[in-house]
């Protein structure tokens, strides 16, 4: 009978460890969260070389960002800009994008694309 008293006992000691671990593991959690970020600052990434390769606009993309060639972030920093100029970003639903007659020609016909199929849409036009 001692056997099994003794066995009781560990159970209960078993219990009470899992509930301590539960509530180390929430404060340690909050401790490493911090080590990376302390971590990640000290090193700048390098921008991929594929981005940075000059692009050749077709016409009707040249129209609206210019045609020399430049690299495909500055063909989307020069995009976006041209929308919000000219207010093309819908006011109900920002994630749309409505076309005005020269955006028609990059979104192939289409008078209002989504932000996402927008990327899609302008690859094209671009060599």
């Amino acid at each position: 009978m001692a056997a099994k008293k003794g066995g009781k006992k560990a159970a209960k000691k078993g219990g009470a460890k899992k509930g301590g671990a539960k509530r180390g593991a929430k404060k340690g959690g909050a401790k490493k969260g911090g080590a990376r970020k302390a971590k990640r600052g000290g090193a700048k990434r390098a921008p991929n070389p594929a981005f940075m390769r000059p692009m050749q606009p077709d016409a009707a993309l040249g129209a609206v960002v210019g045609s020399s060639p430049m690299p495909r972030t500055e063909i989307t920093k020069k995009l976006w800009g041209y929308i919000k100029r000219n207010g093309l970003q819908d006011q109900k639903n920002r994630r749309q994008i409505n076309a005005d007659e020269k955006m028609k020609a990059v979104f192939g016909g289409k008078g209002s694309v989504s932000m996402f199929e927008m990327t899609k849409l302008v690859n094209k036009h671009m060599k």
